[in-house]
């Protein structure tokens, strides 16, 4: 995409222009009407159009040409020249997005200067294209257990349609991991993924941040909706919509179409719909806070993301996965699990699961005083832990209790951390304790655990099939 686009009605004009160019080395392409011009541009993205504002027998003038390119190729720049020109029609023309504006007759010199400026603009405006899409595209998904599996199959049966998705799942579980999978996966990959937080952004400036703006001193200013045009809008944490916006947005899934705050035209736009969220909608809806409309329009294909408490087998990889990451972004050590480590992190709890985990790895690779192996002692949150001379230290309310209760609150425990650690199979949990399967059950017994036994928050889901050496979920 390196050719310039040369659009004006008089011939000599459009052949002049191009004869110039073609002697400084680039590739031109010539138009004398809207029609031409258009026909050119889905052919082939110019890298730049010189456009002339007066087109005679043309269905649209340069103006409205203009907002037709600013609207569907934002990052092409547009230089207008006219020979009615003034400042009336060079404001008009800088306002809907142009990028500079020669008065005919213009001086070489002059139209090679904004000519070579522009052209870097455009180069810049694809490298960082590129490296937004690379940035997608390197968001991959890693995991290995029965949840993940599942996860991930359902999100590559939508990769490839347009329908609106909704992700469900606690905070910090992956959801716009997966909604960035999507994307990175599907046939608006090359376009642009932007992403909402419904959360953050402040309920009166809510709709200028996603529509956009018209001011006189200003001109035109996109909105998100129209930045994303052609990829994906990702709304985070949609229920936090104020009400009024949540109808407009329904308006524009319509209709694909909307107004600028200030402005009059409208402006279109195609768009793939992600959204996600934490709460229940269907107990939003009936307290009056989301909308049943809109509920309906996103909530086309469920997708529930698991949390890290359900995919306990993925946390090794995650965690190598980030030592590797911390290593190449930050320059941080780059260091291996000792099995300690590993177990204690599989059995630790996650209330704010894979961003929590990230957080914890960067906090010990940050603080470790050792390039070896992270160790047990080095992760947070035990209530029993070793000291430096590898004596037992106990913590929390493990130390206030007799022997007896104490070391049954132990077992229970600790078979309990260990069966959701290996996904609820008995055979891998049986192995790990060092316990025949029928002695582990009894022991389960005794303690008043069951299969849907819950404790600190926690299920132990268990597997008693002489086949499951794999894992799984009930």
């Amino acid at each position: 995409m390196s050719s310039i686009l040369i659009v004006d009605d008089e011939r000599d004009i459009r052949e002049l222009i191009g004869d110039i160019l073609r002697d400084e080395g680039f590739t031109v392409r010539l138009a004398a009407n809207a029609d031409e011009c258009i026909a050119e541009i889905n052919a082939e993205e110019p890298a730049l159009m010189i456009l002339d504002i007066w087109l005679k027998d043309s269905r649209m003038d340069g103006i409205d040409i203009l907002k037709t390119v600013k609207r569907d190729n934002p990052d092409v720049p547009v230089v207008i020249i006219s020979g009615h020109g003034n400042i009336e029609i060079a404001v008009a023309a800088i306002k809907q997005g142009a990028y500079d504006f020669i008065e005919k007759p213009f001086n070489i010199d002059q139209l090679m200067v904004v000519v070579l400026r522009a052209m870097e603009t455009s180069r810049l405006r694809r490298e960082n294209s590129d490296l937004r899409r690379r940035d997608v595209s390197s968001s991959e998904m890693l995991g290995q257990s029965p949840a993940y599996k599942v996860l991930k199959a359902q999100l590559e049966k939508v990769t490839k349609s347009n329908g609106r998705v909704m992700l469900t799942g606690p905070a910090g579980s992956g959801k716009e991991m997966a909604a960035r999978f999507i994307h990175a996966n599907s046939n608006r990959a090359s376009a642009p993924f932007v992403s909402v937080s419904s959360a953050t952004i402040e309920p009166e400036r809510m709709e200028e941040v996603l529509f956009g703006r018209e001011t006189s001193d200003r001109g035109i200013e996109k909105g998100l909706l129209e930045q994303a045009h052609g990829g994906v809008v990702y709304f985070d944490e949609v229920a936090d919509m104020p009400l009024g916006t949540q109808s407009k947005i329904l308006r524009v899934l319509v209709e694909q179409q909307f107004s600028r705050a200030g402005g009059a035209d409208k402006v279109r736009v195609d768009l793939r719909v992600i959204s996600s969220t934490t709460r229940d909608l269907r107990s939003e809806i009936s307290a009056g806070r989301f909308r049943q409309e809109l509920y309906d329009r996103l909530n086309v294909v469920p997708i529930p993301v698991p949390s890290l408490e359900d995919r306990r087998e993925d946390i090794p990889h995650l965690t190598r996965h980030f030592v590797e990451m911390f290593h190449a972004t930050q320059g941080l050590p780059l260091r291996d699990l000792s099995p300690e480590a590993e177990a204690l992190l599989q059995t630790m709890q996650w209330p704010g699961n894979v961003r929590q985990l990230r957080n914890v790895i960067e906090r010990v690779l940050i603080l470790g005083d050792s390039n070896g192996p992270i160790e047990a002692r080095e992760l947070p949150g035990r209530d029993v832990a070793t000291d430096g001379d590898g004596r037992l230290v106990l913590g929390g309310a493990m130390a206030t209790l007799p022997l007896r209760e104490a070391r049954e609150l132990f077992e229970k425990e600790y078979l309990l951390t260990q069966i959701n650690r290996f996904g609820g199979n008995i055979s891998r949990t049986a192995n790990f304790v060092g316990m025949e399967r029928s002695a582990l059950h009894r022991k389960l017994k005794s303690l008043g655990v069951v299969t849907t036994a819950k404790l600190g928050g926690r299920t132990a889901r268990l597997e008693d099939d002489e086949d499951d050496d794999e894992g799984g979920e009930d």
